[in-house]
């Protein structure tokens, strides 16, 4: 049973509002009049094609790439957990897990734990970074993220490299946390067909906003269609109880219909900033926003 949010999100004061961004790159519009609103308690997810500037939001709303325009409120002493799209690890670097998520801060071994536990993946913390799944690596960055107690917790394609049904119970964990801590949630999603059911909006960006509301009025709007067009149907809102199943490649069948034969649709992916980690004076980059 999901825990309750201690209130409704709209009725509370935002973690962070941005209104009118944009930002240029050599002459470029990547982003243009963009505005968000992130509410403790709330999931906001962002969705659009390859090259429509998510990723680049992210980084403005962080304050890793300059603005051309518009401006960023954030509630005072906001604390931000960041999950970045990928993590470049060097592979003859002996790094556990441990000292991993340590790199970037000081934790004791009992919040090192504690925050592995909380996303499951408690039995890594020994291990070495490069040996780890998919979805344990995404789940360790997770962990990485609650350490900072965050008010905002930032997920830029927390599901990445990661097989459906494991997508799955990532999305349902991203819901206890923000439910268990009462914290805010902007979500970055590249699979277009992949959407929360419990996210409360969803924002399609194509370097401006397009549209947005729930993901069920997303799903129908004109805008959204037109972009996406019959990749539009596969809008999949994932529910704790399914009344569907998912293909190989993740789309929605009807239950009872999973191996039928259908066609099979490649969904384009932003190729955003990702992080290396390094020895003990070790830093993460933010590297540069191409193909935004």
């Amino acid at each position: 049973m999901p825990l309750p949010l201690p209130a409704r999100p709209a009725d509370l004061p935002p973690l962070l509002r941005a209104e009118g961004l944009g930002v240029r790159y050599g002459g470029r519009t990547v982003l243009d009049g963009v505005g968000l609103t992130v509410r403790p308690g709330e999931i906001v997810t962002l969705i659009g094609p390859n090259g429509a500037g998510k990723s680049t939001l992210v980084k403005a709303l962080l304050g890793l790439v300059p603005l051309s325009a518009g401006r960023i409120e954030r509630r005072p002493d906001l604390r931000v957990g960041y999950m970045p799209q990928r993590l470049a690890v060097d592979p003859t670097l002996p790094l556990t897990v441990r000292r991993f998520l340590t790199l970037w801060g000081k934790a004791t071994e009992a919040e090192l734990r504690a925050a592995l536990a909380e996303v499951g993946a408690a039995h890594v913390l020994g291990s070495a970074v490069q040996s780890l799944s998919g979805g344990e690596l995404q789940r360790v960055l997770l962990a990485r993220a609650l350490l900072r107690k965050p008010d905002l917790l930032v997920l830029d394609e927390p599901v990445q490299a990661v097989d459906v049904h494991g997508q799955a119970a990532l999305f349902e964990l991203i819901d206890t946390i923000r439910r268990r801590h009462g914290c805010g949630v902007l979500l970055v999603s590249h699979d277009l067909h992949l959407v929360m059911a419990r996210t409360d909006t969803v924002i399609c960006l194509n370097r401006h906003v397009c549209c947005q509301g729930k993901p069920e009025e997303v799903g129908r709007h004109p805008d959204y269609v037109a972009l996406f067009g019959r990749h539009a149907e596969a809008l999949a809102l994932y529910h704790h109880s399914h009344d569907h199943a998912h293909a190989d490649d993740g789309c929605v069948v009807p239950v009872g219909q999973e191996h039928t034969p259908h066609d099979h649709h490649h969904h384009g992916h932003d190729h955003g900033g990702h992080q290396h980690a390094h020895g003990p004076g070790g830093h993460d980059h933010a590297h540069g926003p191409g193909g935004r």
